[in-house]
């Protein structure tokens, strides 16, 4: 997947960058596979606003994809690449044998007519999901499953992958992209490969306009805004925010507090934290 550039024929064209969709091999999505996605403006259940700068954006609709390929032995087809608003990589439309159909993410390498499996038997290649007790230590995996069966949550954005680094016991011992060195269970199940559309970060968003289309709202600093709307406000000319460290509008400490809980259950399964210390 390439970088495509305008010409600077307005202000926020000249430096704008997008993607070329070089990888995109299907247009239409698989109607099957789409359900509606409804908008929330980050407001939940009581219409409260729980997350800010949310709302508007372009129309969507959701597809289904399968994280956790559970289909085991049998083999299955590549269709296509499609593109999907809803996450940062890129999908793959694949159909198995038995005729059934599924949205997978799509591993760089992957092409038209490349054959799938899921399960313990299926080899250790490219955009197959296999246990991590049958991957080879040192591969580059992603999609990974924190619990058995849950479906993959870990590593699955545009151009990110894990490695596998050791096995011993009833866990394996993985690298995160964040450097952080984690232990799951060998009854986990991962992808084999790197998530495509690696240059996704390299894309300059160039306008407000095109962040509005995403459904993202504008963020206004504290420190422009007067006292009785943010802590940080008030004062005359370019001041600093008056207080020992930032807070949020409500007062609350931000940037740099901990937020996880010191008894985490997890804690144990950590071998290395992404800043290179380890829990006690």
């Amino acid at each position: 997947m390439g970088i495509k550039t305008y010409n600077p024929y307005t202000p926020s064209r000249r430096h704008m960058t997008g993607s070329d969709f070089s990888e995109i091999t299907k247009k239409e999505p698989e109607k099957a596979l789409l359900v509606s996605l409804n908008k929330n403006a980050g407001r939940n259940n009581q219409g409260k606003i729980t997350v800010r700068h949310r709302g508007g954006g372009s129309r969507r609709k959701y597809r289904l994809v399968d994280f956790k390929r559970r289909k085991d032995g049998v083999p299955a087809t590549v269709i296509g690449i499609e593109y999907d608003p809803n996450r940062t990589a890129n999908i793959a439309l694949i159909c198995y044998a038995d005729g059934e159909k599924a949205y997978i993410l799509a591993p760089q390498g992957l092409k038209d007519g490349m054959k799938v499996m899921n399960g313990p038997e299926a080899e250790v290649r490219i955009g197959n999901c296999l246990p991590l007790s049958e991957i080879p230590v040192g591969t580059q995996i992603h999609n990974i499953e924190l619990h058995p069966g849950k479906g993959g949550q870990m590593v699955r954005s545009a151009g990110n992958s894990a490695q596998l680094m050791a096995k011993e016991g009833k866990y394996a011992t993985l690298r995160l992209p964040s450097g952080e060195m984690r232990m799951v269970s060998l009854n986990c199940r991962a992808t084999i490969g790197v998530v495509g559309n690696a240059e996704h970060n390299l894309i300059n968003i160039g306008k407000a306009g095109r962040k509005r289309h995403m459904g993202i709202r504008p963020t206004v600093r504290g420190s422009v805004m007067n006292p009785n709307d943010h802590p940080h406000g008030g004062g005359e000319g370019k001041t600093g925010i008056g207080r020992p460290g930032p807070s949020t509008p409500w007062g609350k400490p931000a940037l740099g507090l901990k937020t996880r809980k010191k008894n985490k259950q997890s804690n144990k399964l950590i071998v290395r934290r992404r800043d290179g210390k380890t829990f006690k």
